[in-house]
């Protein structure tokens, strides 16, 4: 791997139980660092409540998008900001009797707006043909102006961020999990749902960063031209959420809810697995899970796994190393602000996290690599 541009050394850690990897499946777990919490990432069955603060430069924004949604939506009634970033906001309210949420893009960049795009695509598509999992009613959408109105779906979302910090429960995990199982089975017909990721470009484009060696882009692309040799429903992808994460999947009494589409579509089989597998790095036991059902269809199935494997985890390096930097440069110099005690710097939640993504990655280069061997 190459050396992280920023130092992912960090103080002890705090205790956690060390699950020891021994032999069994692949990328048996080891032992976890702290992550950082981050905002809920669906909406949660809370009664909406409270009014929107129109004031000042934000409220100017906020008065933007409302107009935006009214013109395909006169109907929609504002009532709460469920969720703001830089690039995009949620806006709860309702329509008639059905309580819904409006999604506005703020950031309009090209990569931006091409996503956006894409998940109002997929809430049309569902419209005609409906997957096999829950997921938000269309109820209005503008493609050009970025603005999105969906179905508020009842249910608590089963991580309240992206990397959990703590275990979720077994019974929510085997949830999501079922939830994801029956997604990936499902085959939309032709011409439906595109092919969101271009492996060769992604690895070209890892490698050129310096994110993969020169190795580790010879290894993933024998495992590629092995895949596309394969043949039968391994040559041929699998449908995939894209994004599943748990803070994108919501428990409600009559099943699992996914939302957060903007990712959906074709993948090499196994993408929504290694996704999950990268964000639940304190729940041992469901990593075993999903390192057994990556593999029961045998070795393309395992190495399809471990290609998404190998690109999802670099793809989180590569966020956090971001993060860390970003966080380093707006953080004031050392000794001027007193830190609590027990609190960590600034920076060192995510510094805890990357160097755990580091060890997950080493991990995976190793699976890779012997997959390479059996060649």
């Amino acid at each position: 791997m190459y050396t992280a541009s920023s130092s992912v050394s960090a103080p002890p850690r705090p205790q956690h139980r060390v699950i020891p990897s021994g032999p069994g499946p692949y990328l048996a777990p080891a032992s976890q660092a702290v992550r950082p919490r981050r905002r809920v990432g669906g909406a949660g069955t809370q009664p909406i409540s409270g009014r929107i603060d129109l004031s000042g430069p934000q409220g100017a924004q906020l008065k933007t998008a409302i107009a935006s949604i009214h013109r395909i939506c006169p109907e929609f009634n504002p009532v709460q900001v469920l969720r703001r970033s830089g690039r995009s906001v949620l806006i709860v309210g309702t329509t008639g009797r059905t309580t819904a949420v409006a999604k506005c893009l703020l950031d309009h960049s090209s990569a931006w707006m091409e996503r956006f795009r894409h998940e109002i695509g997929s809430y049309r598509s569902f419209v005609r043909h409906r997957p096999p999992v829950r997921a938000p009613r269309l109820i209005a959408a503008d493609p050009e102006n970025c603005t999105l109105v969906i179905e508020r779906m009842p249910g608590r979302a089963a991580a309240l961020s992206r990397h959990p910090v703590e275990a979720p429960p077994r019974a929510d995990v085997r949830a999501a999990l079922g939830a994801v199982a029956r997604l990936n089975a499902w085959r939309p017909p032709a011409g439906t749902f595109d092919a969101p990721l271009d492996y060769g470009t992604r690895i070209a484009r890892f490698h050129e960063l310096g994110l993969f060696t020169d190795r580790d882009r010879d290894d993933l692309q024998k495992l590629l031209h092995g895949l596309v040799h394969a043949g039968g429903r391994q040559g041929m992808g699998q449908f995939c959420h894209g994004d599943a994460l748990l803070s994108n999947i919501l428990l409600s009494p009559v099943g699992p809810v996914l939302v957060d589409w903007e990712h959906a579509g074709w993948y090499l089989p196994g993408y929504d697995l290694a996704t999950l597998w990268t964000v639940l790095a304190d729940a041992p036991l469901a990593r075993r899970e999903i390192s057994k059902l990556a593999q029961q269809a045998g070795p393309a199935s395992r190495d399809a796994f471990l290609v998404n494997l190998m690109i999802v985890l670099t793809r989180e390096i590569r966020t956090y190393e971001t993060a860390v930097q970003r966080t380093m440069k707006e953080a004031p110099p050392a000794g001027s602000v007193p830190v609590p005690t027990g609190a960590l710097a600034p920076g060192e939640e995510q510094r805890l996290l990357l160097r755990r993504l580091h060890d997950d990655c080493a991990m995976a280069r190793r699976a890779v690599r012997a997959a390479v061997g059996t060649r």
